[in-house]
This record gives structure tokens, sequence and C-alpha cells, in this order.
């Protein structure tokens, strides 16, 4: 397969599949993922008919091993397995996406949706709780930085600091939502 820009950025990704089974390297699967997204693709129907639509052209781009694309379903599972925030810091480092001095910088709480799981009736199941993040969002820009996970057993208020930290040595303006604006927030200099 022939190193692209957009192959490469994935290289330090950690594979956590097993061997047996690998018919494609995850990052192909990542880079055809981010290029279909950023075709306007949405959906992993949506991804597959566009692998279709453009599979000759891809071939030749990307030089994959005995010239076959992976389906939008083997995308789909690579996905899964792939640790979310290390994906986001690779495209903000290939996109080269940082904050620019006095650029607002909006904060937000997130909860995935469906990310928790709750089983009342199974006593060998733990529940799980919701997964949290703070989005970074670059306002003038409309651009997202990585995601900051918040701790499980924490809220975003004691996230912030921290995100707050490391972005504030960019001379950048912070905008947050009501829920931040509590007295008691403290950030250490």
């Amino acid at each position: 397969m022939t190193v692209l820009a957009i192959v490469e950025a994935f290289q330090d990704l950690p594979d956590p599949r097993r061997k047996e089974g690998k018919h494609h390297q995850q990052t192909l699967c990542l880079a055809l993922f981010t290029l279909a997204v950023s075709a306007g693709n949405r959906g992993f129907l949506a991804i597959g008919d566009w692998l279709s639509s453009y599979k000759a052209e891809l071939i030749e781009i990307f030089a994959p091993p005995k010239l076959k694309l992976p389906s939008y379903s083997t995308i789909r599972r690579v996905l899964l397995n792939v640790d979310y925030q290390a994906y986001s810091a690779c495209l903000a480092k290939f996109f080269e996406v940082q904050p620019q001095s006095g650029e607002m910088i909006a904060l937000d709480g997130k909860v995935l949706r469906g990310s928790y799981q709750f089983e009342d009736d199974n006593p060998n199941s733990d529940s799980q709780p919701a997964i949290q993040l703070v989005s970074v969002y670059l306002v003038e820009r409309g651009l997202i930085l990585e995601p900051y996970k918040v701790d499980r057993k924490s809220n975003e208020i004691k996230t912030l600091p921290v995100v707050i930290k490391q972005l504030a040595l960019k001379g950048v303006v912070f905008a947050f939502d009501a829920i931040n604006t509590q007295k008691k927030l403290r950030i250490n200099h």
C-alpha cells in the first residue's frame, strides 16, 4: 500500500483487533472513513455507497493489498474499537488545528447518548455510567478540538480547570454555559 499522509496520520493508533481475520489495515479503514465523512457522507450505508462509487479511484490512490477496499461494515467494526480521543488527536494533528491567540473557545459538557448500561434484573452485570465529555469548539473557524473525557466519578465542572489550563497558554477567550459560572470553580495558574 502506498503511504499517504492521511494514512500516516493514524499509524500511531494501537490496533486492538486480533491478528486472525484482519484483512484490512486499520490505518486504511480510518483514512477512508475520514475522507468519506469529509465528503459529506453520514452513516455507514452512505459510506458504503461512496466506496462503491469511487472504488476504482480509491484503489488507484491507496493501492491496498490485493486491490480490495474494506467494506463499510469492516470500517464500522474498526471504529467500534478505536480510542476516539486518540483518533481525534490524530485528526487535529493532521489538519493542524490549534487555537490561535485571541480566538474564542466555547466549552461545553456532553453526555454520549446511549453510552450507559443499567441492568436491574441481572446481578452478574455491573451498571456502567454514561460517558461524559467536555467538547472544545473554536467559534470563529467552526472547528472542534479533541474532546476531554470526564472521570467516571466526577463531572464537567471538575474537568474544566484541566482544559482551561492547557488552552489558556495560547491566549484564547473562553465562553461557558451557565453550569460553569459557579463561584467555587478554581483554576490554579
